[in-house]
């Protein structure tokens, strides 16, 4: 019970972590609840528990497909009894070591607690357990009444043990699940190479990947200012390379969360951090109130913690790297023309400042170094990157084909194959490049983030049409600049950032700091 007792406060502590709460080192860098709860050990929890304060907000955000809710009760014996079977069955769906990600979010609700008691009664919880079934949308602001007709969330009424639950979960699915399915090598993955929809799954990719990145560079704020990833030299970068994700980045929380670390720099990153004068110790280890750790990066933590469209065969395979490969194509045709040496250059110096694969920044690097003339289009740069990651995929491809390193199920190949975009083939090697950037276009701009909007994730089209006012405004020369402010103050218009933004007199000074940026 005290075993239960804490692993539910670990979930409400993540789910609940104001903005400015410190963090501390053993959930720093931990991007979910269900990598949190799920490291531990084998014996831990997989189905996710919370209360009626986030009830929404999680069903919400989830990516899976389906979601199953259990109502129950701590203090109910049969409860107790039930719960090793329901977590037979969330082991195959929930949690970084998932054998069948992204399809089915298992979650309880305990009804003994005060604070869920409206909401059990809205589901009118008759009996414990209780379990419902329903697309996650279904369940956001939703209820359920034993004498309504037609309802999207159905009662699960064959479910008392893991076999019955699992058969009545693959009724729904036409699935063929097994309890003793294995994760990974045995998973019958879809193919991403003739299917364009597919990456339309991979806005959560991208979410995971940039919060991996900033999870990772914060990590790096160790005892002492030589270990830190931002320092002196590489302080400017960081800053364009969050102007580019506030102005461009795919997700919307995303685009919020650095808006929110953009504006706190100063005092994240002071400019004095390193002068001599500076105490190193209490640099490197924070203040209390601000630190990069503290700050999450793509909104509130939500059920994540397995790759969508990036997820490989085996458990080291693609995952981040894919991930941050699927951001910089789609950062690169979002910009505008004016912008497109910004981003190009950016771009650039993040992963060789901030990358922590010695061999792969280099070799990017030593392309960007390659180029002798600034890009004036943006359809020049996305077609460069294009280009790069092919160059880099053929390496690769030979490196792995001799040492049996890669993913079989996803080996590297030439991007776009023939099935994704016949038409990108003018010829026997040779590109259609117009056809080809059509589709990068395509692909990476509208497909990647069609989910997103389905599931409603991206805000009121007021806000929405609202900061993409403000970006379109701005001086195409300093556009990054420009459209961090612009969208840091449309989120504080809606409640996002007030509590973040400083004096008027602070303000102009931050300001005038950004605004020098444009000619370094």
């Amino acid at each position: 019970m005290f075993q239960i007792c804490v692993i539910r406060i670990l979930i409400l502590n993540l789910l609940l972590l104001p903005l400015s709460s410190k963090a501390t080192s053993s959930s720093t860098g931990s991007r979910s609840i269900l990598r949190e709860i799920s490291n531990a050990d084998d014996a831990v929890d997989r189905a996710v528990e919370f209360n009626a304060t986030v009830f929404d907000a999680v069903l919400k955000d989830t990516p899976a497909t389906y979601a199953v809710v259990e109502f129950f009760a701590h203090w109910c014996p049969a409860c107790r009894n039930y719960k090793p079977h329901y977590e037979k069955v969330a082991r195959l769906f929930n949690g970084p070591d998932a054998v069948h990600p992204g399809i089915v979010l298992m979650t309880r609700v305990d009804c003994a607690i005060k604070i869920n008691n409206k909401l059990c009664d809205k589901f009118s919880v008759s009996h414990y357990p209780m379990l419902f079934w329903s697309s996650p949308s279904k369940f956001v602001s939703g209820g359920w009444e034993p004498r309504q007709e037609k309802s999207d969330i159905r009662v699960i009424d064959d479910g008392r043990t893991a076999d019955r639950l699992l058969n009545w979960i693959n009724k729904q699915l036409g699935s063929s699940y097994g309890l003793d399915d294995q994760k990974f090598e045995n998973e019958h993955l879809p193919s991403n190479i003739s299917d364009p929809e597919q990456i339309a799954r991979a806005v959560y990719d991208v979410e995971e990947a940039t919060a991996t990145a900033f999870d990772i560079i914060s990590e790096h704020k160790q005892l002492y200012l030589s270990f830190q990833m931002i320092k002196s030299e590489t302080r400017a970068s960081f800053i364009k390379f969050l102007q580019l994700l506030v102005a461009h980045h795919p997700s919307r929380r995303c685009r919020k969360g650095s808006a929110e670390v953009l504006v706190n720099f100063d005092d994240l990153y002071p400019s004095n951090m390193w002068s001599s004068n500076t105490n190193r110790q209490e640099v490197a280890t924070g203040d209390g109130k601000v630190a990069l750790g503290n700050f999450q990066i793509c909104g509130k933590e939500v059920p994540r913690g397995y790759w969508m469209f990036c997820r490989g065969s085996k458990n080291d395979t693609r995952g981040f790297s894919c991930g941050l490969w699927v951001l910089l194509h789609s950062l690169s045709v979002k910009i505008d023309d004016g912008e497109s040496q910004f981003a190009f250059m950016s771009i650039c110096d993040f992963i060789h400042n901030f990358f922590i694969c010695e061999e792969c920044r280099q070799h990017f690097y030593d392309m960007c170094s390659s180029v002798t003339s600034p890009f004036r289009k943006s359809r020049d740069f996305a077609l460069w990157l294009w280009s790069a990651h092919n160059k880099i995929n053929e390496r690769l491809m030979k490196e792995e084909a001799s040492l049996g390193t890669g993913d079989p199920k996803f080996p590297k190949l030439i991007w776009p194959p023939k099935q994704l975009c016949p038409s990108c083939y003018a010829g026997f090697n040779e590109w259609d490049i117009d056809e080809v950037f059509k589709l990068l276009t395509s692909y990476y701009g509208n497909t990647l983030v069609s989910l997103y909007k389905d599931k409603g994730l991206l805000g009121s089209d007021v806000a929405d049409g609202a900061l993409e006012d403000l970006v379109a405004s701005t001086n195409a020369l300093v556009v990054p600049v420009g459209a961090a402010l612009a969208i840091a103050l449309a989120s504080c218009a809606f409640g996002g950032l007030a509590c973040y933004w400083r004096s008027h007199q602070k303000n102009r000074k931050y300001y005038h700091q950004l605004h020098s940026l444009k000619n370094i």
